[in-house]
């Protein structure tokens, strides 16, 4: 029956329309042909050093000679028993967790603020938002200079008080980690306010106003109606939060190098040294492999958990 209908059917179209369908397909496949030449370039690119840096992982190549042999397990059985490679997975998620907490706090006060009437607006979104387009390394050497021990931020501490104010900020472990993540925080938060503000325009005045007429404080309101229309604004700031916070490297490298000691060493430091520093690849190929499945596992779970808190739209 179904057959005499679709035959049917097909005989009900016009030329015209018939000529459109097949038309639509052959668009339709055509596009693919145009897909093609960037698929094959990502797989050169993206997906074949992935896939040839999980096989170096079960190997023992140096990075430099052809030569090499497969050991099994034994760069990540090495790994998890390395005292410096355990320390910097601590220290990763340190750095990430207060990154991300740093950014939503300050991001959500600064979009709150200029989400006003205030002339400044667009002048202080612009000063805020200035970081975000500054090269990491340039940012970091700036801000290398500022925490010296000679370095602007001490001899303003001088002027306004004591001498013995002034600190090592990169020679201290616990100063330099701080230092470290305040300047990512620095140069990242206005990414962070500028998703809040973009989810700000989002959430509906007449309901704002309506609280205030039923005698709503500003935490309330913030608190039951601005914070939950906020959630998907909070997802995204989560997410690249916690994807910057856990690939933290180019500040690290610049600032401290990873000192004092290991203070500051993250599994992406860790890579880069045992990789192209100390010839050891495929070791550092198993450590690559376990940060990107870290990685992938902390971001998919942050994000189901975010996920489930935003209002459905509609």
């Amino acid at each position: 029956m179904s057959s005499i209908a679709d035959t049917a059917d097909f005989s009900t179209k016009t030329p015209s329309m018939r000529r459109w369908k097949f038309g639509g397909l052959f668009n339709a496949g055509l596009s693919w042909w145009f897909v093609i030449p960037a698929l094959m370039l990502y797989c050169l690119i993206i997906v074949y050093p992935m896939l040839s840096g999980t096989g170096y992982a079960f190997t023992n190549w140096n990075g430099l000679t052809p030569d090499y042999s497969y050991v099994g397990l034994a760069n990540f059985q090495r790994m998890f028993g390395d005292p410096q490679a355990l320390s910097a997975i601590s220290t990763t998620l340190i750095m990430a967790f207060a990154l991300v907490v740093g950014k939503i706090i300050v991001g959500l006060l600064l979009a709150l603020a200029l989400d006003t009437e205030i002339k400044s607006r667009n002048f202080l979104r612009m000063i805020f938002f200035m970081p975000v387009v500054l090269t990491p390394v340039i940012m970091s050497f700036s801000w290398k200079y500022i925490f010296s021990t000679t370095g602007a931020l001490n001899q303003i501490i001088k002027l306004l008080g004591p001498a013995s104010w002034a600190q090592q900020w990169l020679g201290e472990p616990t100063l330099a980690l701080f230092s470290v993540i305040f300047v990512t925080g620095w140069g990242s938060v206005g990414l962070a306010m500028v998703i809040f503000l973009a989810g700000l325009q989002g959430v509906p005045k007449e309901l704002i106003e309506a609280a205030k007429i039923d005698g709503a404080s500003s935490g309330a309101r913030l608190r039951y109606i601005i914070l939950p229309l906020l959630a998907p604004a909070m997802t995204i700031n989560v997410v690249i939060g916690l994807v910057q916070g856990l690939k933290f490297f180019d500040q690290i490298y610049v600032l401290t190098g990873g000192g004092p000691g290991y203070a500051t060493e993250t599994l992406s430091t860790i890579i880069y040294k045992t990789s192209f520093q100390f010839g050891e690849y495929g070791y550092g190929s198993a450590t690559a492999l376990v940060f990107a499945l870290l990685v992938a596992a902390i971001v998919f779970a942050a994000t189901h958990v975010l996920r489930r808190r935003e209002i459905p739209s509609g």
